[in-house]
């Protein structure tokens, strides 16, 4: 059995250390490149296919053809995370993620040195260790002085490979409210989204999550909106401007790695019904019931001393 994992490059399944891209690829130079990352429970894969879905909707938007049906890109995952299964931890579990360039930039006058789009599969462990803190404590976010992206220049609900936004709104925060995960606003002043992660606010027991007008459409969070529904928790997506989430009476993140987390405050105020509130604890619970997993105790169980980190 190889002691190292294996990723997909270009049609070939190699060991993570000798996968190698050009230097001259569009995703490095340019951030032309899109990705999209489902996550396994207990080592089963989970809405994979809603996640390729997605990945062609942003291949769409960035006009780059991958050179492979959705199909060829679902058995390449399949492949990769068959093969590096035996060396997933004790209690954890994978990121799994397709990420593909444009290609490799063509020099003035030479020939290609690559024929096509840049196609990687991978799986990284879950950061299960630093975020475990935050299902014990609930997630305290902040509010970034940075502004989110905003739609007439880029969708976002394209996952682009470029996160420098969310990134130096992460570092930002960081710098001055550590374990704490940034959360951006819109141009108009309104809560959009975190980073890397959507969020929803509770107040008055009606559970309320910005638009997909101006935050991803995050496949978790449209788990928590249809879990709402059925449990006959009323639902709304709207605009949320920030004294209204600071006021609210709880709130949580969503994210593939984040099933459902509970945010304990926004900028240093305490959710007053707890992390989870009685709303958010239903949901999780609801979340772990439709997965067949308790990922909840998952992240727990790895809790240990150190600080807590975002680790987007």
């Amino acid at each position: 059995m190889t002691k190292e994992r294996v990723v997909y490059i270009n049609g070939k399944i190699t060991p993570e250390s000798e996968g190698h891209l050009s230097f001259r690829d569009l995703g490095f130079i340019y951030g032309d490149a899109v990705f999209d990352t489902a996550r396994t429970f207990g080592g089963k894969v989970f809405m994979l296919e809603q996640h390729i879905d997605r990945l062609f909707h942003s291949l769409t938007y960035a006009r780059i053809n991958p050179g492979m049906t959705k199909d060829e890109i679902f058995d390449a995952t399949m492949q990769v995370l068959d093969a590096n299964m035996p060396l997933l931890g004790e209690n954890e579990d994978y990121w799994v993620t397709q990420r593909i360039s444009a290609g490799a930039k063509v020099v003035d006058g030479e020939d290609p040195t690559q024929d096509g789009a840049t196609v990687v599969i991978e799986c990284m462990p879950l950061p299960l260790r630093s975020r475990a803190s935050f299902f014990r404590d609930g997630v305290p976010a902040q509010v970034a002085a940075r502004r989110r992206i905003p739609a007439e220049a880029l969708s976002p609900n394209v996952k682009s490979n470029n996160y420098l936004n969310m990134m130096i709104a992460q570092r930002e925060v960081s710098a001055v409210a550590p374990s704490s995960w940034a959360l951006l606003c819109n141009a108009d002043g309104d809560i959009a989204e975190g980073a890397g992660c959507n969020f929803f606010i509770v107040r008055d027991g009606v559970v309320i999550t910005p638009p997909t007008d101006f935050v991803l459409d995050g496949v978790s969070r449209n788990i928590a909106l249809e879990l709402c529904r059925q449990l006959g928790i009323p639902c709304e997506e709207r605009s949320v401007p920030l004294q209204y989430a600071m006021t609210s009476d709880e709130a949580f993140f969503t994210s593939t790695s984040l099933c459902i987390c509970p945010t304990a405050s926004l900028n240093g105020v305490d959710y007053t019904a707890g992390a989870p509130g009685p709303v958010t604890r239903k949901l999780m619970d609801a979340f772990r019931d439709l997965v067949g997993f308790d990922y909840e105790a998952q992240y727990l169980a790895h809790l240990g001393n150190g600080p807590a980190d975002v680790g987007i």
